[in-house]
């Protein structure tokens, strides 16, 4: 893609609004927590000090917003605590430029860093950041810094406090995270019914794994009908694909397909009102005629072997599902402990210290963020506009470890302060508010925030610029600037922040095809440990199987993640091209799809051993690794072990393993020629 493609690109990403459900009430308890403070802080100790409280419980709000399973007061006290101690730090070497630029520099450092633990932490370190830079200009002493810190921690306190008091939809993020993962099935069920092969996007399947990770506390508390249907979902998915898979189900024509694809119609509309029920916390509303289908005495009748097998665990896992959606289940096995936030430390901070190698996207972050910041905030003390941290400030919110996000927000915010703030600060100039009414309307462009933070960037940004602007006027600063002046600022906030993505960039696209040998080699695991089990049927190889599943599912994610990065990004990949990368995807989608049909019939533990599968596992292990390595050094990929295994099973009686075996070295030779294929383009002189 050419810059100017991406910079369009990234431009209208940065503009669009997305129709999300607004959630109002959780907008005003915000807003209210936001309103308490502040009213408080005004009447006890005057606008100064409630302008430091107000940031620090807005600040704690918004981080209740973001993606995370942690408990949302948890969310508000972290922010507000972390924002107390940054603003007291910044306020102790504010007044020396040296000694401060040192302090944001690593301040900013560290808070880059914070991404590598996830966008949650890593938006709070940078919200901390940026406030830190308006903070530290409101207090007059040592004392009255501490006594502003203070009163930002109480503003966490208070909005954490009201999230307990005054729970809305209580448990509905992981309501919505287990009813999606049973939507994503139902639609699959839906689309087997026209293509045999669909492929699926494990995507909420691994959403929902992560919000049953609960604390001890928790799975006391939770809802019964959040405890067993996850696990029951994750059974669902393979036998859907063995049933209306022609290879190893029913036939591709004749009456087994006609009632295969009515028993999964059925199967995706009962789905479908289990996920109802569960996000509304509702009965479960099934038409009875729906259950006839799925439980005929006729069905049995017309299929035979392992489609009927398939159709019997269907039918016994629908009802599981239902059973769990109403809440009767027992939910044995189905959350993971979460371990709390002291034993997450050592991992966490190994994690960060395994950023710190060369080329590192979090790490050329951290190095990018903090010398823009730094370079902003000298450039806006320098410039004679006056409250020159709109610079810096711009520069740490709209800085992403990826060029799309980095550059799409730099458009939006600059296009949502412009509007923001000459709209509130006409209405300032025009109106000349007093304190109170300033308040008043601060706490409602923040409650227009909050309600309208899910939809896009840019509204949010529209919203949150007027409240700053309000916020200072009421506490008598930054009145004497003009409109031109605070959007000339955050240009150059938005402009140093992508001249500093160009310069110094971390681009996703050179590492596309590291990503595709690391989904390959999960694959490839993930295979042998299901062939593993046919060699020597056990009960403790499905926990294997289960561990290796998911693997592949992370890296599937991640190959997807990076592939829809590099889209955007105005640089061209000489070793792996579009049509390639596509090829191989389905390729490798096709592999695990594979796997996932054999685990689907795994025999019983006792059940006869199969002697060639030993050798096809051990095959698997070994080919795969040669192939990753080949992927990253763009070399062709060889079968050798796999294709002679495959040979010897020729001799083998086992109709199910069979055809999944043939369908892994379809998958295999698949995207070998795909990749070839590039090869020999470049060879010719096609190139990309």
């Amino acid at each position: 893609m050419t810059w100017l493609r991406a910079l369009k690109e990234t431009t209208r990403s940065g503009f669009t609004l997305e129709r999300q459900r607004l959630e109002p009430l959780v907008a005003l308890r915000a807003a209210a927590g936001l309103a308490i403070v502040v009213g408080a802080a005004l009447a006890l100790f005057g606008p100064a000090v409630a302008v430091s409280s107000a940031f620090g419980a807005h600040q704690a709000a918004i981080a209740t917003f973001q993606r995370s399973w942690r408990p949302r007061p948890l969310l508000a006290l972290a922010s507000g605590g972390s924002l107390a101690v940054s603003t007291f730090l910044g306020y102790l070497v504010a007044g020396r430029l040296p000694l401060f630029t040192a302090l944001l520099f690593v301040w900013t450092f560290a808070a880059g860093l914070a991404w590598a633990l996830g966008p949650t932490v890593g938006i709070i370190a940078a919200s901390n950041v940026a406030i830190m830079l308006v903070t530290i200009t409101l207090p007059s002493s040592i004392a009255t810094a501490a006594g502003h810190a203070a009163m930002i921690a109480v503003g966490g306190l208070v909005q954490a406090a009201l999230i307990v008091v005054f729970p809305v939809r209580r448990w509905g993020a992981q309501r919505d995270a287990l009813a999606d993962a049973l939507a994503a099935e139902a639609d699959y069920a839906r689309r087997l019914r026209q293509d045999p092969t669909a492929s699926f996007d494990p995507e909420p399947l691994m959403l929902a794994r992560s919000a049953a990770a609960l604390s001890p506390r928790q799975a006391r508390r939770r809802p019964a009908e959040l405890h067993g249907a996850r696990g029951v979902a994750e059974r669902i998915r393979p036998v859907l694909a063995s049933l209306a898979d022609p290879a190893v189900g029913v036939p591709a024509d004749g009456p087994e397909r006609d009632r295969c694809r009515e028993l999964l119609g059925a199967a995706g509309t009962v789905l479908d009102a289990a996920a109802h029920a569960i996000r509304h916390g509702e009965p479960v509303r099934i038409d009875r005629r729906i259950m006839r289908t799925l439980k005929s005495p006729d069905t049995l009748r017309i299929l035979s072997g392992p489609p009927r097998r398939a159709v019997i665990r269907l039918v016994a896992l629908l009802d599981d599902v239902v059973e769990e959606a109403e809440g009767e289940g027992t939910g044995e096995g189905s959350h993971r402990d979460r371990p709390p936030l002291r034993e997450l430390l050592p991992g966490a901070v190994a994690t960060i210290r395994g950023e710190f190698r060369r080329g590192r996207p979090v790490l050329r972050h951290a190095e990018r963020v903090s010398v823009v910041v730094c370079a902003g905030y000298i450039l806006g003390t320098a410039l004679p506009l006056g409250h020159g941290y709109w610079v810096p400030m711009t520069a740490v919110m709209v800085m992403r470890p990826d060029f799309s996000q980095t550059y799409a927000r730099s458009v939006a915010r600059f296009g949502g302060t412009l509007i923001g703030v000459g709209v509130a600060t006409g209405i300032v100039q025009a109106a000349h508010p007093g304190t109170y009414l300033s308040c008043a309307l601060a706490v409602l462009c923040a409650f227009g925030m909050y309600l309208v933070t899910r939809t896009g960037y840019v509204a949010a940004q529209v919203f949150t610029a007027a409240y700053v602007v309000f916020l200072l006027g009421m506490g008598g600063e930054d009145t004497g600037q003009t409109v031109p002046e605070r959007v000339l600022l955050t240009l150059f906030g938005g402009v140093l922040a992508m001249v500093a993505y160009a310069v110094y960039p971390a681009w996703e696209t050179p590492r596309l095809r590291h990503r595709l040998a690391d989904w390959l080699l999960a694959d490839g695991r993930y295979a042998a440990c299901v062939v593993d089990h046919y060699a020597v049927p056990a009960v403790t190889a499905k926990q294997d199987i289960r561990q290796a599943l998911l693997g592949a599912r992370d890296a599937r994610i991640a190959w997807q993640d990076a592939l829809a990065l590099a889209i955007h990004e105005p640089v061209r990949n000489r070793g792996l091209t579009r049509v390639q990368a596509e090829a191989a995807e389905h390729a490798l989608a096709h592999f695990g799809r594979s796997a996932m049909l054999m685990e689907a019939h795994l025999p019983e533990h006792g059940a006869p051993m199969v002697p060639a599968a030993a050798a096809l596992s051990e095959a698997l292990r070994r080919d795969t690794e040669r192939a990753a390595k080949a992927v990253r050094e763009r070399r062709p990929l060889q079968w050798d072990r796999v294709k002679a295994a495959l040979a010897e099973w020729q001799a083998q009686d086992h109709a199910v393993l069979e055809s999944g075996t043939a369908l892994l070295g379809e998958a295999l030779d698949e995207l070998a020629d795909a990749l070839d294929d590039g090869r020999r383009r470049r060879n010719d002189g096609g190139g990309h």
